[in-house]
């Protein structure tokens, strides 16, 4: 029997092969509604949203850092690479084709909310969306650096809402070191701004930040030693730095990267609050997320937890930079069966 039968319907003509291997829907959307925010009041907030797949299919929420948005990957409808490409995708641990793949635009991204905006904000918002798209549920949620503080403010918050919890590299709190070390990015852009210069001061907050990100091991690999270049001394880490505070800086609202670096700091959740399954990931080298932060969250959730501890020479973007280590903990974790 032939899978190739044709039907023709207006000026509208597909094949049964077509069907079979039609891409997975993708919807695009933004909406307006009243949000109480903890700690600036009620407000009229707008969430950007693209999901992908089937909504029959089990749902699955993603979150990345600060930096992340709805495009998590190249789909039919936008076909510009996204920023989890590596677990996004056909074949991959997040498959549009067995899974409804939710994302969002965070709350404050487009510059426009400034107000400071905590992380339960932003899962309040992600139940809202929720509640916009019929979703009664996720299966699960998939959250790394901020997007895994975000996940586990929406487990404690609206537990109903998750089944299950991947959080990479974030945690239940914000280190004083690592809040630290974003308080002098900030006064950067500030400073920047001050002098009537304000992107150049978020590039090179953005610089500092990534010095933060990675790690040591990292820069003796990949850069030499200074050299004399007309007449000062170039260190040539700093091409790459300059290359990515612009590429940052031209995507990035001043006010967004002030009020989101805020938020990872107003970070608070009490670990016995989450009851859902957490499987936890920790990098042994990351300066910003301490494996002893990841071990106290583990010792205080009360679900079923499971702690991978992972050792990178990309520290906090391992998420990023390690691409089957990671994949292989998302399937185990999103694949696995529900306890009873």
């Amino acid at each position: 029997m032939s899978l190739v039968s044709t039907v023709s319907r207006r000026d509208v003509e597909w094949t049964a092969t077509d069907i079979l291997f039609a891409p997975p829907p993708v919807r695009r959307g933004e909406f307006e509604f009243d949000l109480a925010l903890r700690h600036a009041g009620m407000r009229r907030v707008r969430l950007r949203y693209e999901t992908v797949g089937d909504p029959r299919l089990p749902a699955v929420f993603v979150a990345g850092g600060i930096s992340a948005h709805r495009h998590l990957a190249a789909n039919a409808a936008d076909p510009v690479r996204g920023w989890w490409e590596a677990q996004v995708g056909a074949g991959r641990a997040i498959d549009p084709a067995r899974h409804h793949v939710l994302a969002i635009d965070w709350l404050g991204a487009d510059g426009v909310l400034d107000v400071p905006i905590d992380p339960g904000d932003q899962a309040d918002a992600i139940a809202a969306l929720l509640d916009r798209l019929d979703v009664a549920h996720l299966h699960a949620f998939a959250g790394a650096s901020y997007g895994a503080m975000v996940g586990l403010q929406l487990a404690a918050r609206h537990p109903a809402r998750v089944d299950r919890l991947v959080a990479i590299s974030g945690v239940h709190r914000a280190h004083p070191y690592s809040s630290a070390w974003r308080a002098l990015q900030r006064r950067v852009v500030q400073l920047g701004a001050l002098q009537c210069d304000g992107v150049d001061g978020l590039v090179l907050a953005r610089q500092v930040a990534l010095l933060g990100y990675r790690t040591p091991e990292e820069f003796e690999e990949r850069f030499g030693a200074a050299r004399v270049v007309d007449g000062r001394v170039h260190v040539p880490a700093e091409d790459y730095l300059d290359h990515a505070g612009q590429a940052y800086a031209a995507r990035t609202p001043i006010t967004a990267f002030l009020r989101l670096s805020e938020s990872i700091d107003l970070q608070d959740v009490a670990p016995s609050s989450v009851t859902a399954p957490v499987t936890l990931v920790a990098v042994e080298q990351d300066r910003l997320v301490p494996v002893a932060d990841a071990y106290a969250l583990a010792q205080g959730l009360r679900g079923e937890t499971r702690l991978r501890v992972l050792r990178s020479r990309y520290g906090h973007d391992a998420f990023l930079k390690e691409p089957e280590a990671i994949a292989a903990i998302l399937r185990e974790a999103i694949d696995a069966e529900q306890p009873a």
